[in-house]
């Protein structure tokens, strides 16, 4: 609701270091200056902005916009998937390919790593969910009952049991031990863009399931899942009873979800909203960030915070211990529709088909 504030910095020369020297104009001010990174502050309206250039970009990896990526749990391997139909294994790294994963038809929408790091899940548009050996780049397991493309998964503990949501409006369980599917968790009339499962707060009443859960149901009890909803709901749903925990509607469609904690819940929207969410009380959000009226893509909790990616190429991380929010820059316009982090390194995935790589130790 305010003026938008303008000012433009210029950069004098460069230090012996080879650290530019930079001056802002009126009403900015110019913090720390690294090579890779710049501290903006505007005091009149008490905010600050680091910019931090990537470290390392990978172009080489696919051809057009890649549309979701994940970085095992050990850090070394990276998956990523594109609208150029391809999904690929790579070394985390330096972008080098280590396999090609062939097997959908279509789009391939989602891919995430299984805790191991040594699996990978993926969801596609021809409504199938597949599980590939990082190994051997073998399809060992695919699964389907969705009636619509894939939009979503997540992994439930080690991974015995995986989840995934679809434009069919259901999210579903499966065992993988059996490749088969152990129930509708919810049917929502409406295209489910992004799940999250999460440890409930105790003090959470999960309801009770009507009838006794599959011995094949491995880490369902005592988890709530998130339901990012097309028609501006966000939904939780308790795992294992399969009823519903709360309702949230929101400004817009929601695009994405995850968890900050067992009570503090984040999702994003299609007109640019953050809300937080407390889960024992839905009733008003905590907060709700809008930062550009850009659509949210990703949310993924970071240490004591958040970062979030959006449609106009902004991807920046808000933590309660700094002062300042920090932008992660380069993707200019284009959407940034992924991000995935281990330890101090952070990977986003573009439309411009770059996955860029930002280091935080120096921080």
């Amino acid at each position: 609701g305010k003026p938008t504030l303008y000012g433009s910095l210029t950069r004098r020369g460069l230090s012996t270091e080879g650290v530019p020297d930079i001056a802002a104009s009126e009403g900015f001010v110019v913090g720390e200056v690294t090579k890779k990174s710049i501290l903006i502050s505007c005091p009149h309206e008490n905010v600050s902005t680091k910019f931090l250039a990537p470290y390392t970009t990978f172009c080489r990896i696919h051809q057009k916009s890649i549309t979701c990526l994940d970085i095992s749990s050990g850090g070394g391997l990276g998956v990523s998937t594109s609208t150029d139909g391809t999904m690929k294994i790579w070394q985390a790294a330096n972008g080098e390919i280590r396999r090609l994963l062939e097997g959908h038809v279509y789009d391939v929408n989602c891919c995430r790593f299984f805790p191991s790091g040594l699996v990978v899940l993926s969801g596609g548009m021809d409504a199938q969910l597949k599980i590939w050996s990082a190994e051997d780049a073998s399809c060992v397991v695919t699964f389907k009952g969705h009636k619509g493309g894939i939009l979503d998964t997540a992994i439930v503990d080690r991974g015995r049991n995986v989840l995934s949501c679809s434009r069919d409006g259901t999210a579903r369980l499966w065992d993988c031990g059996k490749s088969a599917c152990l129930g509708v968790i919810a049917d929502c009339s409406s295209p489910v863009n992004g799940i999250a499962v999460g440890t409930a707060d105790d003090s959470l009443n999960l309801g009770t399931p009507e009838k006794a859960p599959s011995e094949r149901e491995i880490g369902t009890e005592g988890k709530i899942l998130l339901l990012a909803r097309e028609d501006k709901k966000l939904q939780g749903v308790g795992l294992q009873s399969r009823q519903p925990v709360f309702l949230f509607v929101g400004s817009d469609a929601f695009n994405c979800c995850t968890f900050l904690s067992s009570t503090y819940i984040l999702a994003g929207t299609q007109d640019g909203n953050i809300y937080q969410l407390d889960v024992r009380n839905t009733n008003t959000p905590i907060q709700v960030i809008h930062r550009s009226g850009a659509p949210v893509h990703s949310l993924l909790p970071y240490r004591d915070g958040f970062i979030a990616s959006q449609g106009d190429g902004t991807c920046f991380i808000i933590q309660q211990d700094l002062d300042y929010v920090l932008d992660l820059t380069e993707a200019d316009c284009d959407p940034v529709y992924k991000v995935a982090s281990w330890e101090k390194q952070i990977y986003t995935c573009c439309r411009d088909g770059i996955v860029r790589r930002y280091q935080l130790s120096d921080l």
